[in-house]
């Protein structure tokens, strides 16, 4: 694979040429390999000018709910009248998801302008790191400078940036945030986070700038002092769920549900979320406090005009999170991949759907809790199929089957060496068990999310599946 220098992308097609530069990116350190140093990514953008000093951000970590809060919180500052950046991980289907502007994936055309100027630099960055026994930036670290590149050349006003993983050390704490979101943490990524909630805690809290706007979700009781303690050390302006943020009611309807917020400025009442579950109400809350935050730079939060907040949130979408992708059965996608996940997304299914029978698709990476993932889903499935992403950190179906059989009971339990052919089982399972009334799950991991999502898409224009 060649160095970002030279990546030749003349006379290519502009697919071919985002292909090529997807395939170099790819071909670096892995995201998920964590690595406890900033200076990369910091030497690169120092070299492009500092592109992370040009806009306002709210940045996001915790261990659920992250990209739904940030893609709400963008919504809302965009209905203000404000240019916006999104930048969120991993993607479902293009690389160019990940950095959006305006609420929409970069331009096919601007993705690969923006990387023959920004390549230089990170071969020059690339270089130097070598030379002193160093790696190359990390794949997550290009991506990181090409959307403060983007939002910067765009240019955006706010740029709304969800975490890699962690906090402290996550390239994206380059940037300073106007406005910190600290949502639920709970153990995951313990081998690079640390093995305890206290440890896990101390590295997201480390997006937590000197004097910034904060704002914290429900903790359990070992968070909690953690973020108190970060708070104070950057004499931060905190507002945590539960003192000064509410849920005050919520009623599940169709297509999502009717929420009632409070904060410390306002009570927003019978705003229509379109999305699915309880903790998207509290996902909702964290947003529309951090976009408060944002809109008072600096002063006392104060409320959002009544319609603009309602048009905000009556926008949103959340790909990949209990999502609809065919009807008859309906197959969903959610992208739960830990048990605080999977707790959440049990409790959304049980108060929006009624099926007679579900059946899950389940794959999960090796880095995760497959146990307690089986085991917080065994509850609402009928019968699960297990199988395995295209991901080379997917745990092998026969190994996740012998996980899931002490669960489910072997007759529970189906293996499917391949997704589709997993998808196609479940389909005729739920459909002879039930004509009407059944349903399908994917669900264990992104990358299954991922591919389950592209396959029901070739379905639909083949004419054998019936998208939503």
């Amino acid at each position: 694979m060649p160095d970002a220098n030279d990546l030749v992308l003349g006379g290519l097609t502009p697919d071919e040429a985002e292909r090529e530069i997807y395939q170099h990116i790819l071909s670096r350190s892995p995201e998920h390999d964590f690595e406890p140093t900033l200076d990369r990514v910091r030497e690169a953008c120092e070299l492009l000018g500092d592109p992370q000093s040009s806009f306002k951000v709210i940045h996001l970590t915790g261990t659920n709910g992250k990209t739904s809060t940030a893609r709400m919180a963008e919504s809302l500052v965009r209905e203000h009248g404000l240019r916006t950046g999104l930048f969120t991980s991993p993607h479902l289907t293009s690389v160019r998801e990940r950095i959006q502007i305006d609420g929409e994936p970069i331009a096919q055309d601007e993705f690969i302008r923006l990387w023959s100027e920004v390549a230089p630099i990170i071969h020059l960055v690339d270089a130097r790191s070598v030379e002193v026994g160093g790696p190359r930036m990390s794949f997550f670290e290009v991506l990181v400078v090409l959307a403060y590149a983007a939002f910067a050349d765009a240019p955006v006003d706010v740029a709304v940036i969800e975490v890699g993983m962690g906090g402290v050390w996550d390239a994206t704490n380059v940037a300073d945030g106007d406005v910190s979101v600290i949502a639920p943490i709970s153990m995951d990524h313990a081998q690079w986070l640390g093995d305890t909630l206290h440890a896990i805690a101390t590295e997201k809290a480390g997006i937590i700038k000197d004097g910034a706007a904060t704002v914290i979700s429900h903790q359990s009781e070992s968070v909690v002092p953690v973020l108190l303690e970060a708070v104070a050390a950057n004499n931060a302006r905190a507002r945590w769920e539960g003192d000064d943020l509410e849920v005050v009611d919520r009623q599940p309807g169709v297509g999502g549900q009717l929420v009632t917020l409070r904060t410390s400025a306002a009570t927003y009442e019978d705003i229509f979320v379109p999305l699915y579950g309880e903790h998207q109400a509290h996902n909702a809350l964290l947003a529309l406090a951090a976009v408060e935050a944002l809109l008072a730079d600096g002063g006392e939060p104060q409320s959002l005009a009544a319609d603009a907040v309602e048009a905000g949130f009556g926008a949103v979408t959340s790909p990949g999170r209990l999502e609809a992708v065919r009807t008859s059965p309906m197959v969903l996608v959610d992208a739960a991949h830990n048990p605080a996940g999977v707790d959440a997304l049990v409790e959304a299914l049980e108060e929006s759907f009624t099926f007679e029978t579900l059946v899950g698709v389940v794959g999960v990476l090796q880095d995760k809790d497959a146990e307690g993932i089986l085991a917080g889903l065994e509850p609402v499935l009928d019968h699960v199929v297990i199988t395995s992403s295209q991901s080379s950190r997917a745990i092998p179906a026969d190994d996740l089957a012998a996980i899931a059989i002490p669960l489910f009971g072997e007759d529970r339990v189906t293996v499917a060496g391949t997704l589709p052919n997993a998808i196609d089982e479940a389909v005729q399972r739920a459909e002879r068990d039930h004509d009407m009334g059944a349903g399908v799950i994917a669900v264990g991991s992104i990358t299954v999310v991922a591919e389950t999502r592209i396959l029901m898409r070739a379905d639909e224009r083949k004419g054998t599946g019936q998208a939503r």
